[in-house]
């Protein structure tokens, strides 16, 4: 009995179902960043982000309906590890002067792999047909590069901030000019 060969109809399936589980995990993470945090703007990003992120989450609900299948988290492991990475960072760098700078990288490390997924599960949706979970997926996918965007934007003024008291920060190397 030979077994099925999967399709990309399948593949898109058990992605959403990996972002659905990513997402939720998503919104934990960014109430526990923004009780960390103590720069105001960052704790800001991460509150709005995790509103929004809890209305990605309807969305993507929207999009298994679409499909007719039903809603399912399937564990994650890209974003479990993201997130363990960021509970042992949380631990290291705590009480540092360096504690928001490195919260803002873990949080962008969540984005940018959402970043990439929502990405292809658009692409994806296109190619399959679905045009309103395509137009679904892409408002999120422009969420999260507008939020990844207010992470760098702030980690600039946070970085600074995380570098040791009286320490200059290393001088800028000049470009060398190439032959």
């Amino acid at each position: 009995m030979a077994t099925k060969q999967k399709t990309l109809h399948d593949a898109f399936y058990e992605t959403l179902k990996d972002v659905y589980y990513a997402e939720k995990q998503s919104v934990k993470a960014l109430k526990k960043s923004a009780k960390a945090a103590e720069h105001d703007e960052l704790r800001q990003a991460f509150e709005t982000h995790a509103e929004e992120s809890a209305h990605q989450v309807e969305r993507l609900t929207q999009v298994f309906e679409i499909i007719g299948k039903p809603a399912r988290a399937k564990t994650c492991e890209a974003m479990q590890g993201i997130t363990s990475e960021m509970e042992e960072d949380l631990e290291d760098f705590g009480d540092s002067p360096a504690a928001d700078a490195v919260l803002a990288a873990c949080a962008q490390a969540v984005e940018h792999y959402e970043i990439a997924r929502y990405g292809t599960l658009k692409t994806w949706a296109s190619q399959l047909g679905y045009a309103d979970a395509a137009s679904l997926l892409d408002e999120t996918l422009q969420e999260e590069k507008k939020t990844d965007a207010l992470l760098s934007k702030i980690a600039e003024t946070i970085n600074a901030a995380g570098i040791e008291d009286g320490a200059e920060p290393a001088p800028k190397a000049k470009a060398k000019a190439v032959r």
